[in-house]
């Protein structure tokens, strides 16, 4: 590991011992509606709800309140008090084409995680650790990939769509493969060697979606063995029909939404042995992302299927927004994601 990602890790293990979760006046309904929501496993995309392509919602997990690590307990992982969201009541109401209500919401992390499966994850001692990760000197070093491409945002005066069914469309310039165009960019504007799979495998069936995604990326790494980071990015779905939260990241200038990286293990029964290396990049990624842009993460989310992330030692699927946000807000999260972990990919980058 090189001396910058020393750092990170080490100023990340003493982060984790003085680092709360922000909590804001969130109402009691609220605050018990994302409690449920997250503490269950289930404020992960309704999308994400299908191992390769099933059709139904895996089994509720276990309640299981944020992770912060302590350097007091050893290393070991001890609750925290729950992130709540923040709605903003100043905001002028907003609607979407089926009169659900619109909520901006910040969900705030700190460098957290939500726990979703009975593992005990010394989270202290994955940051110590550090990423095992080597950036190839030459040829491409991360890959963008899409299980659920045609997943959209809310509509607005700058960007108007054409659904193909709710909150998504095939059309490219304004589903998640235009924010993956505007990643692949940003990376690439850093220094960073980006391939975007730029392919649909939602359409024209959902079922198997992540069936036809998996022998992709099984094609780009046999072609480029070398790539070191594989991000399967999607768009997240809050809300419970008449209200959609909509996360909002507090930057000074910028309409943002949040981002969250979901990190797969094997709890589920499917083989997946290097799930906890996938945990210690999102680590390290969500620490360059902190320390630059506090509010743009959410918590990492941890949860028992494994998504595909078995096919490589560095990979998470990443969530940019909500069906609530704009696809503007989703780009400006992207760009600033990409602001933010460059550099800290870049170090770890092949000495030649």
């Amino acid at each position: 590991m090189s001396g910058r990602a020393r750092k990170l890790a080490a100023a990340g293990a003493l982060l984790l011992g003085v680092k709360a979760a922000a909590l804001c006046g969130a109402g009691a309904a609220l605050s018990g509606w994302v409690d449920e929501l997250v503490d269950s496993g289930r404020i992960v995309s309704a999308s994400l709800r299908l191992e390769l392509g099933a059709g139904t919602e895996p089994s509720p997990s276990p309640a299981l309140p944020a992770v912060l690590a302590t350097p007091e307990a050893g290393g070991g992982a001890s609750p925290s008090a729950a992130p709540e969201e923040s709605p903003d009541a100043s905001a002028a109401a907003q609607y979407n084409d089926e009169g659900a209500r619109i909520v901006p919401t910040t969900i705030y992390s700190g460098l957290s995680i939500r726990n979703s499966t009975s593992f005990d994850i010394d989270v202290a001692a994955l940051v110590a650790a550090g990423p095992t990760q080597t950036l190839p000197a030459e040829g491409p070093q991360v890959l963008i990939v899409h299980t659920h491409g045609s997943e959209a945002y809310t509509p607005d005066a700058m960007d108007s769509y054409v659904e193909t069914d709710t909150d998504r469309t095939e059309d490219k310039n304004y589903n998640v493969i235009r924010v993956g165009d505007e990643l692949a960019a940003a990376l690439e504007a850093k220094g960073i060697s980006a391939l975007h799979d730029r392919e649909i495998y939602d359409y024209p069936s959902y079922t198997g979606s992540y069936n036809r995604s998996g022998a992709s990326v099984e094609r780009y790494l046999a072609e480029y063995p070398n790539i070191a980071v594989v991000i399967d990015l999607h768009r997240d779905a809050l809300g419970d029909g008449e209200v959609i939260y909509k996360t909002v990241a507090e930057l000074d200038g910028k309409a943002s939404s949040q981002l969250m990286m979901l990190v797969g293990t094997g709890e589920s029964g499917l083989y997946h042995p290097n799930w906890e290396q996938n945990l210690r990049l999102a680590l390290y990624l969500q620490q360059a992302v902190n320390a630059k842009y506090p509010t743009l993460a959410r918590p990492i989310s941890v949860v028992k299927e494994r998504y595909n992330q078995q096919l490589s030692t560095g990979m998470f699927i990443l969530e940019v927004g909500s069906n609530g946000n704009s696809l503007q807000e989703a780009i400006t999260a992207v760009r600033l994601f990409a602001d933010a972990v460059s550099p800290a990919l870049l170090e770890l980058r092949e000495q030649v």
